[in-house]
């Protein structure tokens, strides 16, 4: 019981740098971001070929995060300098990333690493905890860091108030580039990280992930929106594992991993209607309140 436990710790841990990428995208920009399903392979695909080449494994993760924020950059030029739709751009993204991972891979489907050195070449469970522990607390640190500075304050005021900051004179063309080039960078990473930890690349190692990042953001949030005190970065923390361990338990009561998908499908369902059912619930109270209120006004 304990290594499954750890072991849903381990997998959460590597999945939340996804998560903070697509939060970036999700809750601040305001952007429907589809290329992270191809990012998250691209970063497994130059993390694998770099290491069976001879690369040191952090060497290849930071190859994996350059690869993922220039693919990040293609999206947003996409969007804000050709003017094509945030939906369609992603698409487009995506699609081509498909090829450039195949190209990575010269032409393999899947690339296996298990005779190469990666950063999780000990075999223990708690070590390899332990190093997926650092990178995400490291990424959640830098995460919350960068969104005090101007800099991020601007990114998560572009996507609530655009009109606001172009009116100060900023371009917020830009910021939108650069937000999507942080986004894809930490789903890269996450991507280069899992392919390390279980030994190979595969191209459609990344089909679905957009699902999975949504799925942890809006379980979190919809658990944990009344805490204020709780920041985006260990939000995003505390939705992997949630949906890691939904996952893992449906798993473990019977389900098929065929299955998989339309779990992930329902948890994001549930997790919208229940999120959904008590903002309405809070407005129809506040409603009630205000009418009680003017009602003792006119009785006074």
């Amino acid at each position: 019981m304990n290594d499954f436990i750890l072991g849903i710790l381990l997998q959460s841990l590597m999945f939340s740098i996804m998560v903070m990428g697509v939060y970036i995208t999700y809750k601040f920009l305001d952007f429907p971001d589809l290329s992270v399903d191809g990012t998250f392979t691209l970063g497994a695909s130059i993390s694998a070929i770099l290491i069976t080449k001879g690369i040191n494994p952090f060497l290849a993760l930071f190859f994996s995060v350059l690869g993922g924020s220039l693919a990040g950059t293609m999206t947003g030029i996409l969007n804000v300098k050709l003017k094509i739709k945030e939906l369609l751009s992603g698409i487009l993204v995506m699609l081509g990333l498909y090829s450039i991972n195949l190209r990575i891979t010269m032409g393999k489907a899947n690339l296996p690493m298990f005779n190469n050195t990666t950063i999780f070449s000990d075999s223990s469970l708690t070590a390899n905890l332990l190093i997926a522990l650092v990178f995400s607390v490291i990424c959640a640190i830098l995460f919350t860091v960068f969104f005090k500075t101007k800099l991020g304050y601007l990114l998560k005021a572009t996507g609530n108030n655009e009109e606001m900051v172009v009116s100060l004179g900023i371009n917020t063309g830009n910021i939108r580039i650069l937000g999507l080039a942080l986004s894809n960078a930490l789903v890269a990473l996450s991507g280069g990280i899992f392919a390390q930890y279980q030994g190979y690349s595969d191209i459609n190692m990344g089909t679905g992930i957009i699902v999975i990042g949504l799925a942890s953001i809006i379980m979190a949030h919809s658990i944990f929106k009344n805490i204020r005190l709780i920041s985006p970065s260990f939000l995003c923390i505390i939705g992997a594992f949630l949906y890691r361990a939904s996952i893992s338990l449906s798993l473990k009561i019977g389900f098929n991993p065929s299955d998989l998908k339309l779990i992930s499908c329902i948890i994001v369902i549930l997790a919208l209607y229940l999120g959904g059912k008590e903002s309405s619930f809070k407005l129809k109270s506040l409603q009630l309140l205000k009418e009680k209120r003017q009602a003792g006004d006119l009785r006074a």
